[in-house]
């Protein structure tokens, strides 16, 4: 199979809501929106791939029988260079609420969850490095190597 693109659709009722969110505080714009589905793309910047992610009305006529239900369970993990920037940038000065504070885990991320306005949790992380005993369940021998 070749695969020439891959993204999370979330189901939410709350669209334009989401949609707002995800432009204004993670950089995605809007790339097709209908008052059912809204299509968003962050563009590519430097030596970053672009990211896509869509919204869809769980009602909508696509969604087979039984399926129509919004979003729930789902974390979105963002990976960036300084949590703790993004930290001051969402939180301390944006005002978003904080899930869970942030914080540096054993098992090698600083991070902190907020949710977007359907309740999909975001996880905003700095990989750091794990230690000893988290580094010994990685499949990559640097990260091994680096925990020492």
């Amino acid at each position: 199979m070749a695969l020439s693109s891959f993204y999370p659709v979330l189901a939410t009722s709350r669209i334009a809501e989401s949609r707002d969110f995800y432009t204004r505080w993670f950089g995605f714009e809007i790339t097709f929106e209908a008052d059912w589905y809204v299509s968003l793309r962050r563009p590519a910047r430097d030596a970053e791939p672009a990211y896509e992610l869509a919204l869809l009305d769980p009602t909508h006529p696509t969604i087979p029988e039984g399926y129509g239900k919004p979003v729930q369970g789902l974390v979105l993990n963002f990976e960036v260079d300084d949590v703790d920037a993004e930290w001051h940038r969402l939180v301390e000065t944006g005002g978003l609420h904080p899930e869970l504070a942030l914080r540096t885990e054993d098992f090698g991320q600083r991070h902190f969850i907020v949710s977007d306005p359907s309740g999909v949790l975001v996880d905003v992380i700095t990989e750091v490095p794990p230690t000893p005993e988290f580094a010994a369940f990685s499949a990559s021998p640097s990260i091994r190597r680096d925990s020492r």
